[in-house]
């Protein structure tokens, strides 16, 4: 095994934390892949794994090792796909990830104007709102809010957006508008279920945050489902304000508590690969970039 295949077998090994996992993703046997790391730690002559029969970890010099070893691996992987011509022009499956109303709002006329400009370039667009994987559900892009977790991932910050309260005119003229987090227990509650079982809501009071928890008078699993109710003045429920600010702007819905609000959640754009990103990523990326950091409904501060 030569140094580059030596190589790859240590990223693996260090991306999956297994020599079994790893033996599996290259396709050799797991003695394989321990004979090549020990052949590697000798050379270098320094340990690069702490390893127990559960665990498998990287040393300091490990950690160091594997910077090196994915830029000159990187590289190796770019100049090869230039050379092959995969940079130049647009083609292949491009799999997307979104949340649900994020990505039949926001995304998809992108996903549209996307295919009008790249023929060549079939599209899934997968619109969840459970967090996947991009590496084990196999995902070029995966557009998410909030913030990060994952560190092994690129990220485009795009725009940010908020948790909001809303409710209709027509409601709070019947019933008033409340001043304070307190005053919610007064009011009718609408609440989505999918993002959580308990109606606990987070403010800023005073500069600490507080959770107010709630009883709603509506249980809604999806979060249009809430917000087709607050429409018809069924009550106030919380969203993102990307979900409804074209509502907020046509005056059928109204914001409130806004000084009691959580600070932004950033909107990101993720994907796996850093510079070396083939043409159907990259094209994406630049288009879905462009169109997100002007859209006004992701521009909360």
């Amino acid at each position: 095994m030569d140094r580059l295949e030596t190589m790859q077998v240590f990223v693996e090994v260090a991306k999956h934390k297994s020599f079994v996992a790893a033996s599996e993703q290259l396709n050799l046997s797991a003695p394989a892949v321990t004979r090549a790391i020990a052949a590697l730690e000798n050379r270098l002559e320094v340990k690069l794994f702490h390893r127990t029969t559960r665990h498998v970890r990287l040393t300091e010099a490990g950690e160091r090792y594997l910077t090196d070893a994915k830029r000159i691996l990187d590289d190796i992987e770019e100049s090869e796909a230039a050379a092959a011509g995969l940079y130049a022009t647009p083609s292949g499956v491009l799999t997307i990830t979104a949340p649900v109303l994020f990505g039949e709002m926001h995304v998809m006329p992108i996903v549209a104007e996307y295919m009008r400009r790249y023929p060549d370039v079939s599209v899934r667009a997968i619109f969840s709102d459970r967090v996947t994987s991009l590496q084990e559900d196999e995902l070029d892009i995966a557009i998410r809010i909030g913030h990060l977790k994952d560190s092994s991932l690129f990220a485009t910050q795009v725009g940010s957006v908020r948790r909001i309260i809303v409710g209709s005119p027509d409601y709070f003229q019947q019933h008033g508008i409340p001043c304070s987090p307190s005053e919610l227990s007064k009011h009718q509650i609408i609440f989505p279920t999918m993002y959580s079982p308990s109606a606990n809501w987070g403010f800023v009071v005073d500069g600490k945050k507080q959770i107010l928890k709630l009883s709603p008078r509506l249980h809604c699993f999806q979060g249009g489902a809430a917000i087709k109710a607050v429409m018809l003045g069924a009550g106030i429920t919380r969203v993102m304000s990307y979900q409804v600010g074209d509502k907020l702007a046509d005056g059928s819905l109204q914001r409130i508590l806004t000084e009691f609000e959580e600070p932004p959640l950033p909107v990101n754009i993720l994907r796996l690969e850093g510079r070396r990103m083939n043409a159907k990523i990259r094209s994406f990326l630049d288009l879905a970039s462009e169109r997100l950091k002007v859209n006004p409904y992701i521009r909360e501060q």
